[in-house]
């Protein structure tokens, strides 16, 4: 029985190695310019026992993407919940989105790479599983108190979402710092529109 524990803990400990590796791998240079074998170098584990973990390089990708969109989501959420008001909560989220996702390890990995490696229809449900259920969870009760128009959540949710990933791809690009700021200054009107007066 002892020894069942040990395995346990010893392939989580080559879980992880292969994880934090191959996501500091990924964001610096890309899924493409990555190979396996490098890996599991920077790793110190055998090709062996990345198989045993994950089925291919695009396997071990997503699960470094969902790790990712984990993080940001309780970035969003830590940052939201600290509000009592419903509209203060979607606002600072949304805020919280936009900055969190502009930071050029996660732009690469959830941004870029995301849907170019797994697929648009993947990368969405994953997306919409991490992030775009809070959101549209806030804005459900948004509609609830009546602070925004009542209105189907489903379309809403994916225009905001949208517009914040697209977001947060030009700023990537960006070398103007001003650019966050003003873009965060643009939401915030768009966020404002949806308000009922």
């Amino acid at each position: 029985m002892k020894t069942h524990g040990v395995r346990a803990q010893q392939r989580e400990q080559t879980r992880q190695a292969l994880l934090r590796e191959s996501r500091r791998l990924f964001a610096a240079r890309g899924y493409g310019a990555v190979s396996l074998s490098e890996i599991v170098s920077e790793a110190g584990v055998t090709k062996g026992a990345l198989y045993h973990l994950f089925e291919s390089k695009a396997e071990l990708f997503r699960a470094v993407l969902e790790q990712v969109q984990q993080e940001v989501a309780e970035t969003v959420a830590r940052t939201a919940d600290v509000h009592d008001d419903l509209w203060t909560r979607l606002t600072a989220g949304c805020q919280a989105f936009l900055t969190a996702s502009t930071a050029p390890d996660i732009q690469r990995i959830m941004l870029i790479d995301g849907p170019a490696v797994l697929g648009w229809n993947e990368w969405r449900a994953m997306d919409e599983a991490a992030s775009a259920r809070h959101l549209a969870d806030a804005l459900t009760e948004l509609i609830e108190e009546g602070t925004i128009a009542a209105q189907p959540v489903a379309p809403l949710t994916h225009l905001l979402s949208g517009a914040m990933n697209e977001a947060a791809l030009w700023l990537a690009q960006s070398d103007d710092p001003a650019d966050l700021p003003a873009t965060q200054a643009a939401l915030v009107q768009i966020l404002q529109a949806l308000r009922n007066r």
